[in-house]
Protein backbone atom coordinates (compact mmCIF):
# COMPACT_ATOMS: atom_id res chain seq x y z
CA UNK A 1 0.00 0.00 0.00
CA UNK A 2 1.31 3.84 -0.89
CA UNK A 3 1.26 6.26 1.28
CA UNK A 4 0.46 9.81 -0.46
CA UNK A 5 1.16 12.79 1.29
CA UNK A 6 0.78 16.32 0.42
CA UNK A 7 -1.19 17.87 -3.57
CA UNK A 8 -0.70 16.08 -6.44
CA UNK A 9 0.08 18.66 -9.62
CA UNK A 10 -3.54 18.38 -11.02
CA UNK A 11 -4.98 19.20 -7.61
CA UNK A 12 -1.94 22.43 -6.90
CA UNK A 13 -3.08 23.37 -10.52
CA UNK A 14 -6.85 23.25 -10.12
CA UNK A 15 -6.53 25.52 -6.97
CA UNK A 16 -4.29 28.26 -8.83
CA UNK A 17 -6.79 28.67 -11.69
CA UNK A 18 -9.64 29.24 -9.29
CA UNK A 19 -7.94 32.16 -8.12
CA UNK A 20 -7.04 32.90 -11.23
CA UNK A 21 -10.29 33.77 -12.38
CA UNK A 22 -11.71 35.33 -8.82
CA UNK A 23 -8.55 37.85 -9.24
CA UNK A 24 -9.95 38.31 -13.03
CA UNK A 25 -13.42 39.02 -11.24
CA UNK A 26 -12.17 41.12 -8.16
CA UNK A 27 -9.79 43.49 -9.85
CA UNK A 28 -11.35 45.16 -12.29
CA UNK A 29 -14.59 45.77 -9.41
CA UNK A 30 -11.41 47.01 -6.88
CA UNK A 31 -9.85 49.67 -9.89
CA UNK A 32 -13.42 51.24 -10.34
CA UNK A 33 -14.03 51.52 -6.78
CA UNK A 34 -10.47 53.28 -6.34
CA UNK A 35 -11.72 55.34 -9.20
CA UNK A 36 -15.00 56.21 -7.68
CA UNK A 37 -13.21 56.76 -4.38
CA UNK A 38 -10.79 59.63 -5.88
CA UNK A 39 -13.50 61.41 -7.63
CA UNK A 40 -15.62 61.94 -4.21
CA UNK A 41 -11.98 62.67 -2.41
CA UNK A 42 -11.57 65.14 -5.82
CA UNK A 43 -15.37 67.13 -5.28
CA UNK A 44 -14.43 67.23 -1.74
CA UNK A 45 -10.58 68.93 -2.18
CA UNK A 46 -11.54 70.99 -4.95
CA UNK A 47 -15.10 72.21 -1.72
CA UNK A 48 -12.17 72.46 0.87
CA UNK A 49 -10.13 75.17 -2.06
CA UNK A 50 -13.44 76.87 -2.32
CA UNK A 51 -13.56 77.74 1.54
CA UNK A 52 -9.84 78.59 1.27
CA UNK A 53 -10.51 81.25 -1.35
CA UNK A 54 -13.33 82.84 0.62
CA UNK A 55 -10.65 82.85 3.58
CA UNK A 56 -7.91 84.69 1.27
CA UNK A 57 -10.76 86.98 -0.16
CA UNK A 58 -11.31 88.11 3.36
CA UNK A 59 -8.18 88.60 4.29
CA UNK A 60 -5.95 89.76 1.31
CA UNK A 61 -7.83 93.15 0.61
CA UNK A 62 -10.35 91.60 -2.42
CA UNK A 63 -8.28 89.65 -4.53
CA UNK A 64 -8.16 85.33 -4.92
CA UNK A 65 -5.36 83.22 -4.54
CA UNK A 66 -3.17 80.70 -6.43
CA UNK A 67 -2.51 77.44 -4.80
CA UNK A 68 1.17 78.30 -3.44
CA UNK A 69 -0.47 81.58 -1.85
CA UNK A 70 -2.88 79.26 -0.69
CA UNK A 71 -0.33 77.09 0.84
CA UNK A 72 1.92 80.05 1.90
CA UNK A 73 -1.39 81.38 4.19
CA UNK A 74 -1.67 78.33 5.50
CA UNK A 75 -5.22 77.76 4.36
CA UNK A 76 -4.00 74.38 2.21
CA UNK A 77 -1.36 71.91 2.85
CA UNK A 78 1.27 71.79 0.81
CA UNK A 79 0.02 68.48 -0.54
CA UNK A 80 -2.12 70.44 -2.81
CA UNK A 81 0.57 71.18 -4.65
CA UNK A 82 1.20 68.00 -6.77
CA UNK A 83 2.59 66.81 -9.82
CA UNK A 84 1.73 64.52 -12.33
CA UNK A 85 4.29 62.19 -10.67
CA UNK A 86 2.77 62.94 -7.16
CA UNK A 87 -0.75 63.45 -6.92
CA UNK A 88 -3.31 63.72 -4.26
CA UNK A 89 -5.71 61.38 -4.08
CA UNK A 90 -4.87 60.53 -7.77
CA UNK A 91 -5.57 63.91 -8.59
CA UNK A 92 -3.65 67.21 -9.70
CA UNK A 93 -4.81 70.40 -8.39
CA UNK A 94 -4.47 74.06 -9.81
CA UNK A 95 -5.73 77.25 -9.37
CA UNK A 96 -5.75 80.28 -12.07
CA UNK A 97 -6.19 83.29 -10.05
CA UNK A 98 -6.58 86.93 -11.48
CA UNK A 99 -7.36 89.43 -8.98
CA UNK A 100 -11.66 89.08 -8.11
CA UNK A 101 -11.82 85.52 -10.40
CA UNK A 102 -10.16 82.61 -10.02
CA UNK A 103 -10.88 78.54 -11.58
CA UNK A 104 -9.68 75.43 -9.52
CA UNK A 105 -9.55 72.22 -11.48
CA UNK A 106 -9.05 68.75 -10.18
CA UNK A 107 -7.18 66.79 -13.11
CA UNK A 108 -7.03 62.67 -13.01
CA UNK A 109 -3.40 62.20 -12.78
CA UNK A 110 -3.94 58.95 -15.03
CA UNK A 111 -7.04 57.21 -16.59
CA UNK A 112 -6.03 54.62 -13.92
CA UNK A 113 -7.10 56.95 -11.29
CA UNK A 114 -9.71 59.07 -12.01
CA UNK A 115 -12.51 58.92 -15.01
CA UNK A 116 -13.66 62.66 -15.06
CA UNK A 117 -12.20 66.40 -14.72
CA UNK A 118 -13.49 68.78 -11.90
CA UNK A 119 -13.73 72.54 -12.07
CA UNK A 120 -15.34 75.66 -9.18
CA UNK A 121 -15.27 79.11 -10.07
CA UNK A 122 -16.01 81.94 -7.23
CA UNK A 123 -19.58 80.69 -6.87
CA UNK A 124 -18.26 77.62 -5.10
CA UNK A 125 -20.22 74.93 -7.43
CA UNK A 126 -17.92 72.16 -8.49
CA UNK A 127 -19.06 70.77 -12.00
CA UNK A 128 -17.65 68.67 -14.46
CA UNK A 129 -14.07 69.90 -16.57
CA UNK A 130 -16.00 69.73 -20.33
CA UNK A 131 -12.75 68.17 -21.37
CA UNK A 132 -13.20 65.31 -19.00
CA UNK A 133 -16.91 64.51 -18.79
CA UNK A 134 -19.60 61.96 -19.16
CA UNK A 135 -21.23 62.67 -22.08
CA UNK A 136 -23.71 65.45 -21.84
CA UNK A 137 -22.35 66.52 -18.62
CA UNK A 138 -19.83 69.19 -19.40
CA UNK A 139 -20.15 72.00 -17.24
CA UNK A 140 -23.29 70.46 -15.17
CA UNK A 141 -22.85 70.42 -11.54
CA UNK A 142 -21.91 67.40 -9.04
CA UNK A 143 -24.53 66.48 -7.70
Amino acid sequence: MKNSKGFSLLELLIVVAIILIIATIAIPSLLRSRQAANESAAVANLRTINTAEVTYLSSSGGNYGDLTALVGAGLLDDTFIGTATRPKAGYVYNITATGSDYTATADPASTNTGRFGYYSVPDAVVRYSTALAPAGQGGRSVQ
